[in-house]
C-alpha cells in the first residue's frame, strides 16, 4: 500500500484514520450481514438503526433541540441554493436578506433571485472578500422571508464567529465547511445546512437541520423532490438516499464523541492548528488572504511575493509529503484546508517547510 500523504484539499477532504479503518473493515460484510455497506438496501433494519443513531449523536453533539428535524438529502449545497427559496421565499411578496461574504455566498444569491426579491444586505466582492461586515455596514430589509449567510468562505478562507446576529428574520447558514468545528447555538437558526465532504465525511449526502416552524410556511406544489416535507415526513427515506455517506457520517460522528471528546475539544484542537499557521503569516515574507479578526479555523489562505515563489513552494512541500496547496484560481496562493480531521503532524510539518522556506527566499 502507497503510505498515506498529507491531504489539505479543501475537499472532498481528510478523514480520519479509524474512521478509514471501520469503513474498511465492513466493507466486503457488515458483522453478522454479510452484505457491504455499499450494497446494502436502505430498507434495511441496519440502515435503519445507522439513521437512528446518526441522529442520536448529532443532537447529542450539537444540543439540537426537539423542534428541530434532521434531514439527509442529495446534491449537495449548489441543491440547497435553490431549494431554499423554492420553499421560503417563493410566493411570500417579501425579499430575502443574503450577507455575500465570499464566492458561495454569491452562488447562494443567483440561484435565489430565480424565485422572488433578493436583497444583498452586504457584498464584500470590492475587497475579494477579505473581511466580514462591521456591523453598520449590513442594510437588512425590515422584513426578510429571511437571512442567508454562509459561516466559512472555504476559498477565501474567512469565518464567522459562532451565532452572528443578524436581526429577527429567520437565519438560514450554510455551513458546509465548518459543520461540527466547534460548539453551536442550534437556537439561533432556522435552518442549517452542510454538505457533508469537508467535516462531515463523504461526498453524497447533505444534512439539513430545520426548525418545524419553518417546514410550516413552505408552500403547496412544490415538485416533491425539491420540497424539506418529503425528507421529513419520510425519514430521508422517500428515495433511496446516500447509505454509504450517511454511514461514513454515523462514523465520523462516533470518532467525535468517543475519540475527540466533543465539540469543545475539537474546537480546541482546531484553534491550535490554525495558529501554528497564522504565526507565520504575522511575519513577513507570507501575506494572508484574511483579516486578523475573521481567519478561519478550517481555511489558511495566504500569499507568496511571486507565483515562482509559489510554484517552488508547492514542489517543495510535495516532497515533503504536504499535498494540495493550491489556492483557488479567484484567491491565488496557497490554501491549506485544516478540517477536524488533519492531525496535528500535518500541521506542524506544514509550519516547518514554511518557516523554512521563508528562511531560504526573504
Amino acid at each position: 500500500m502507497t503510505p498515506r500523504v498529507f491531504n489539505f484539499s479543501p475537499g472532498p477532504a481528510v478523514l480520519p484514520l479509524s474512521v478509514l479503518e471501520q469503513a474498511q473493515r465492513d466493507m466486503l460484510g457488515l458483522p453478522g450481514i454479510g452484505i457491504s455497506p455499499l450494497e446494502i438496501s436502505h430498507r434495511h433494519k441496519w440502515f435503519d438503526g445507522v439513521l437512528a443513531t446518526t441522529k442520536s449523536l448529532m443532537r447529542e453533539l450539537l444540543g439540537i433541540p426537539a423542534n428541530y428535524q434532521i434531514v439527509f438529502m442529495q446534491g449537495g449545497s449548489n441543491l440547497q441554493f435553490s431549494m431554499l427559496p423554492m420553499n421560503f421565499l417563493r410566493g411570500t411578496n417579501l425579499p430575502a436578506d443574503y450577507v455575500v461574504t465570499g464566492t458561495w455566498g454569491s452562488k447562494a444569491v443567483a440561484e435565489a433571485q430565480r424565485e422572488g426579491t433578493v436583497n444583498v444586505a452586504w457584498d464584500g466582492k470590492k475587497s475579494n472578500y477579505n473581511h466580514l461586515p462591521p456591523a453598520a455596514e449590513v442594510r437588512l430589509s425590515p422584513q426578510a422571508a429571511y437571512t442567508h449567510i454562509t459561516t466559512n468562505e472555504t476559498i477565501q478562507g474567512v469565518q464567522f464567529p459562532a451565532n452572528p446576529d443578524f436581526g429577527a428574520a429567520p437565519l438560514i447558514a450554510d455551513m458546509s465547511s465548518d459543520f461540527l468545528c466547534r460548539p453551536l447555538d442550534v437556537s439561533k437558526y432556522a435552518l442549517i445546512y452542510a454538505c457533508a465532504q469537508k467535516n462531515a465525511g463523504i461526498a453524497g449526502v447533505t444534512i439539513a437541520i430545520i426548525r418545524d416552524d419553518l417546514l410550516e410556511r413552505i408552500p403547496a406544489g412544490l415538485p416533491t423532490m425539491l420540497d424539506y416535507r418529503t425528507f421529513s415526513k419520510n425519514d430521508s427515506v422517500f428515495n433511496t438516499p446516500p447509505v454509504f455517506a450517511i454511514y461514513v457520517f454515523q462514523l465520523v460522528l462516533q470518532w467525535l464523541k468517543n475519540d475527540i471528546g466533543g465539540l469543545a475539544k475539537m474546537q480546541s484542537r482546531n484553534v491550535e492548528k490554525c495558529q501554528l499557521l497564522y504565526e507565520v503569516l504575522d511575519g513577513k515574507f507570507y501575506e494572508g488572504h484574511a483579516a486578523t479578526d475573521c481567519r478561519s479555523l478550517m481555511n489558511v489562505t495566504f500569499r507568496l511575493p511571486s507565483e515562482e515563489l509559489e510554484k517552488a513552494f508547492i514542489k517543495g512541500a510535495e516532497a515533503r509529503q504536504l499535498f494540495e496547496l493550491k489556492g483557488h484560481r479567484s484567491v491565488g496562493g496557497m490554501r491549506a484546508s485544516i478540517y477536524n480531521a488533519m492531525p496535528l503532524e500535518g500541521v506542524r510539518l506544514l509550519r516547518d517547510w514554511m518557516v523554512e522556506f521563508r528562511g531560504q527566499h526573504a
